[in-house]
């Protein structure tokens, strides 16, 4: 089976149960969503979320013809990493516009070993990325494309990540009372909502510090909604200082939950969604018979 094929036929990411006394003496079950492991390859940034919010765009890209691909990002993105790796894998040219200085790092040495060739604008100019003129600007000067918003959030994103929370309830026995999922753009956990049309709760733990993203999940949910969903909810207090930030407690956690599972957290995304789950069943959060999905989403790339 090539890609294409594989990308519209995707098999189900495994389910695992996460033995820990420390869920289980609070009476509450833990799931790991092994999303990190939806990829076309070991350890392709290509994988998890970005598989999921990429994957109806790359068929439509293909079905019109499109052949080059464009998005924003900044130093760090899993999903420019996703897309550059997505463009050579399927024969599409891709154009990462990237926020800030000129800098190199794992990430981004690995988009342009992908062929993604990378424009590096200030700051004042990257917030103008919604913006009619400068979208046609940059078509003016790239030519013809297809434009993937930031983080590739857009609502055939959402569908895709529709698809996860149908597939994280079906493989469930029991149906589960939360799937939690880390949020940077706010586009997986709307994709979840949409999804779960009110079967259980979601949860997002957000990466970011400011407390806008539960304004950024309402916007998305107002454009690409399909109801008016009441089932979740936004953490907004375990960022450890914001986007690819991190604390001394934070990677001692990431070393604790591979030397007790065996499975690899990062410090951006899923290392500070397991941290929250972990301190807010502390705190009484999950009621006795609780049944938490997490969705590993993948990004281990950024580890390096």
């Amino acid at each position: 089976m090539n890609l294409w094929q594989h990308l519209q036929h995707t098999k189900p990411s495994p389910l695992q149960p996460i033995h820990d006394e420390k869920w289980t003496d609070k009476g509450v079950r833990l799931y790991i969503k092994r999303d990190d492991l939806l990829t076309p390859f070991a350890n392709d940034p290509f994988c998890g979320n970005k598989w999921r919010k990429l994957k109806y765009n790359l068929l439509a890209a293909k079905e019109q013809r499109i052949q080059t691909l464009l998005s924003f990002g900044g130093a760090y993105s899993n999903h420019i990493a996703a897309l550059a790796s997505a463009g050579h894998l399927l024969g599409f040219k891709t154009i990462g516009i990237i926020r800030g200085e000129v800098v190199s790092n794992p990430t981004l040495d690995r988009a342009r070993a992908d062929g993604m060739q990378l424009h590096f604008i200030d700051r004042t100019s990257y917030r103008k990325k919604k913006k009619p003129d400068f979208i046609t600007e940059l078509q003016q000067t790239f030519g013809p494309c297809l434009l993937i918003p930031e983080g590739g959030t857009n609502q055939l994103a959402l569908k895709g990540c529709a698809d996860l929370a149908t597939e994280i309830v079906e493989q469930c026995v029991k149906k589960p009372t939360h799937i939690a999922v880390s949020c940077g753009t706010g586009g997986t956990l709307s994709g979840i909502i949409n999804g779960l049309q009110g079967q259980c709760y979601a949860l997002g733990v957000s990466v970011l510090k400011g407390n806008f993203m539960t304004k950024e999940v309402n916007g998305l949910l107002d454009e690409f909604g399909d109801g008016n969903w009441s089932n979740w909810e936004v953490q907004e207090s375990y960022h450890h200082g914001g986007y690819a930030r991190e604390t001394d407690k934070l990677i001692q956690f990431i070393n604790y939950f591979y030397e007790k599972h065996s499975i690899q957290l990062e410090r951006i995304y899923t290392g500070k969604l397991f941290y929250a789950l972990y301190q807010l069943l502390e705190k009484g959060y999950f009621k006795k018979g609780s049944i938490v999905v997490a969705v590993h989403t993948g990004g281990l790339q950024g580890i390096a």
